[in-house]
């Protein structure tokens, strides 16, 4: 075959396999979010597949079984850590009197809201009292668990069937680590089949060290809000911690985004028992634990754990990560890292030589 005719070839060839991705979109999801599992979790099935009881050792279906039962047990534990505390806090919320708040910050809400009209923000036949009041029924409503479970009902279907996919998913390339590579290389040809190893090789090596990296992360920055809201003796400190530090899952956003949502929360709990004194307080204590917590982060946490985790710059990272969440929003935030790795590997097995290229890729 012509080089014209194998370069229309390979053309048509990608063309298809972008339309089959977006096509079959959930299925991909599936297979990715169980490639993430089990990078996660292959090193547990390892030292469990090293283990001898005599001249015998555990066989990788039993370690691969254990640690997808490990995983699940994990989250059943966090399930019934947090319905407590979210059904309480929701309570808490559900009690809160919009019209005696509104009253008490009346004169907050009068100043607040002439800056707000010189600023053009709000249009000068609103008040701020009634944008308030109809914000904070909102979120009354919305924790009002009354329609909650006819919801689920109606999502149960669909996330048993994506529950269950992963996991079955999730079993098999945790007890056969090459499987998921192996078939990889079904789709490549035999002329690229060492760059494609090599590849898949450097990809694995540097995404499982960004995950269980980002998982370490995660862990300590709930545990050191969870200690500094507690030590202030903030309400639910606990769930408090655990939303401000999942969302650093979401890079430079996320830690904005969790600050709100435990201002938020750390203010609902007194303004529903009525403490409206001290819930201001409370709302810049809050503000006040998450900017030291994600200072330590930002200049201690994150250098130890990721300086050598995916080399590359952090003006680097910064740009990628405003583009994807440009084009995806914040699902392209989070998978801006993990995806700009796999393009920087794939990059400079096949498009070495270019100056910008062997620049990106120097450290890989």
């Amino acid at each position: 075959m012509s080089q014209k005719y194998r370069v229309i070839v390979a053309v048509i060839g990608v063309l298809l396999g972008l339309f089959m991705m977006w096509y079959f979109f959930d299925i991909l999801v599936y297979i990715i979010t169980a490639g993430v599992i089990s990078l996660i979790g292959q090193p547990l099935v390892e030292v469990l597949s090293k283990l001898r009881i005599g001249k015998l050792t555990m066989p990788k279906s039993i370690a691969a079984l254990i640690t997808i039962v490990s995983l699940i047990g994990f989250l059943v534990g966090i399930v019934f850590l947090f319905v407590p505390l979210i059904t309480r806090q929701a309570q808490m919320i559900s009690k809160i009197n919009v019209d005696e708040v509104v009253t008490y910050f009346a004169g907050i809400i009068d100043r607040l809201q002439g800056l707000l009209l010189s600023y053009d923000v709000i249009k000068a036949d609103q008040t701020l009292q009634a944008v308030l009041e109809a914000q904070i029924s909102t979120v009354i409503n919305v924790a009002d668990f009354s329609n909650l479970f006819v919801k689920l009902l109606g999502a149960t279907t669909t996330v048993f069937i994506g529950f269950f996919s992963v996991l079955f998913l999730s079993f098999f390339f945790l007890r056969d680590r090459h499987l998921l590579r192996s078939g990889i290389l079904l789709f490549a040809p035999d002329r690229f089949q060492p760059e494609v190893k090599t590849i898949l090789h450097k990809t694995k090596l540097m995404l499982s060290r960004y995950f269980i990296g980002l998982l370490s992360q995660l862990f300590i920055m709930m545990i050191l809000l969870t200690i500094g809201l507690s030590a202030f003796g903030i309400k639910n400190a606990i769930l408090i911690g655990f939303f401000g530090g999942f969302m650093n899952v979401i890079p430079y956003l996320g830690p904005i985004i969790g600050a709100t949502i435990g201002t938020v929360l750390g203010m609902s709990s007194d303004l529903g028992l009525g403490l409206y004194d001290s819930a201001f307080n409370s709302g810049i204590t809050v503000i006040l634990v998450f900017a030291t917590a994600n200072l330590i982060d930002n200049f201690v946490i994150q250098p130890l754990i990721f300086s050598n985790r995916v080399n590359a710059h952090p003006i680097e990272i910064l740009l990628v990560i405003l583009m994807a969440g440009s084009l995806a929003g914040i699902p392209g935030m989070i998978l801006a890292i993990p995806g700009y790795t796999v393009l920087r590997i794939v990059a400079k097995e096949f498009l070495s030589g270019f100056k910008l290229i062997d620049k990106l890729t120097e450290n890989i």
